[in-house]
């Protein structure tokens, strides 16, 4: 594994998940994700440990360096992301949302693709 592709590509994708959360549940879909204000520094934090997983498991055990199959592997990575926090966050709740749900979990995959796509990206053309 070369430690600057990961290094890299972990920094930009980190950076444009972070930047499309406060897009996509900022921003677009913020009636249907109210509280209180978070903690920035944490999100911040998440996104970055986020990108840095992908660029891990692209350089280090995948070698995936190509848009398409960057977003492929980026969406199911971010599908069994989401499917996980989101069964954990709501394993005490009484009453589920399950349209909240799964609109959490489609967003997930596709800023999962996203990221995915940016971090292949990022690792052809420092490679």
């Amino acid at each position: 594994m070369k430690i600057k592709n990961f290094l890299i590509a972990g920094i930009v994708g980190g950076i444009i998940d972070f930047l499309l959360g406060w897009l996509l549940y900022g921003i677009l879909f913020r009636d249907q994700f109210p509280g209180e204000m978070p903690n920035m520094l944490f999100i911040f934090l998440g996104c970055m440990t986020f990108g840095f997983f992908v660029a891990y498991i692209f350089t280090k055990w995948a070698s995936i360096t190509n848009f398409t199959t960057g977003m492929r592997a980026g969406a199911v990575i971010g599908l069994f992301t989401a499917l996980m926090s989101n069964f954990f966050m709501r394993s005490n709740s009484l009453n589920v949302d399950y349209a909240n749900m799964l609109l959490d979990i489609a967003i997930t995959l596709v800023m999962g693709a996203i990221v995915g796509a940016s971090v292949a990206v990022t690792i052809d053309k420092i490679s």
